[in-house]
C-alpha cells in the first residue's frame, strides 16, 4: 500500500501546472471637443485575428459599430476563432474629456494582441481605435500609450445630414445595411459641416476634429 501512495504521489508531482492568466485594462479618453464616442468594443487575440485593416472593405460587425455605435456584432463575428481570446465591451458613451475603461482577462502569452473601435458618433461612418497593439510583452504594472487616429469605414458617404447621423447633432437612424461609399477603410479627412458651406450638413464647427482624437493605455493589471 505504501509503494501505491508514494506512486500516485509522484504522479500528481508530474501533473502540468494551471496556465497563467493576464489581465489588461484598456482606458480610453476623449480628446475631441464635441464628438461622444460610442462604447467600445475590445478583443484580445493572436495574430490570426484581424479587426480592421487600412486599404480593406469593413466587417459587417465593424460596419455596425462605425455607423451606429454598438460593438455588439464587432465582438460577437470574433465567436469561433481560435485566435481570439477575450473580448468585452465598455459601459456606456464616452463624451469629450471623458474616460471609459474595460478590463480583460485571459491565458498569458507573449503574442498576445489588443485590438479595439469605437465610434465618433456625431458622423456617418466614423471611428478610433486601434489593431493588433502588442501586448504580450507587458510586465504587471506596465502599460502602453496609443493616441489614436480617426478613420473612415468606408461604408456610408459622409452626407453629414440628421437622418443619417445616430449621435445628439443628428439623431438619426445609424446603421444601415446598404453600402453606398467606397467601401474599404481609410484615414478619415474630417466633417465639412455646415459653417464651412455644407447647407444639409446637422454639424457645425463643434463638431470638427483632428488627429489624434481617443488617448488608449492598456496596462497590464495582473
Amino acid at each position: 500500500m505504501s509503494v501505491f501512495v508514494a506512486l500516485a504521489g509522484c504522479d500528481n508531482d508530474d501533473a502540468a501546472p494551471p496556465a497563467r492568466e493576464g489581465t489588461y485594462r484598456v482606458n480610453v479618453t476623449n480628446l475631441t471637443g464635441n464628438q461622444p464616442l460610442s462604447p467600445l468594443g475590445a478583443v484580445i487575440h493572436f495574430a490570426g485575428y484581424t479587426g480592421w485593416e487600412i486599404g480593406s472593405a469593413a466587417s459587417s460587425g465593424l460596419e455596425r459599430l462605425a455607423e451606429g455605435g454598438d460593438p455588439a456584432d464587432f465582438l460577437a463575428e470574433t465567436s469561433g476563432n481560435a485566435d481570439v481570446l477575450s473580448t468585452g465591451s465598455g459601459s456606456g458613451i464616452i463624451g469629450p474629456g471623458a474616460s471609459d475603461n474595460v478590463s480583460l482577462t485571459t491565458r498569458q502569452s507573449p503574442n498576445l494582441r489588443l485590438t479595439c473601435a469605437t465610434m465618433l458618433v456625431n458622423t456617418n461612418d466614423a471611428f478610433t481605435g486601434i489593431a493588433g497593439l502588442s501586448i504580450g510583452d507587458l510586465a504587471v504594472g506596465e502599460s502602453k500609450t496609443i493616441y489614436a487616429h480617426p478613420y473612415d469605414a468606408g461604408t456610408e458617404e459622409n452626407t453629414e445630414t440628421a437622418s443619417t447621423i445616430p449621435g445628439p447633432a443628428g439623431g438619426g437612424e445609424g446603421f444601415n445595411a446598404q453600402r453606398l461609399d467606397r467601401d474599404f477603410v481609410s484615414a478619415h479627412s474630417g466633417v465639412v459641416t455646415s459653417d464651412d458651406g455644407l447647407a444639409t450638413s446637422a454639424l457645425d464647427e463643434s463638431h470638427r476634429f483632428l488627429s489624434p482624437v481617443a488617448k488608449i493605455v492598456v496596462t497590464r493589471t495582473q
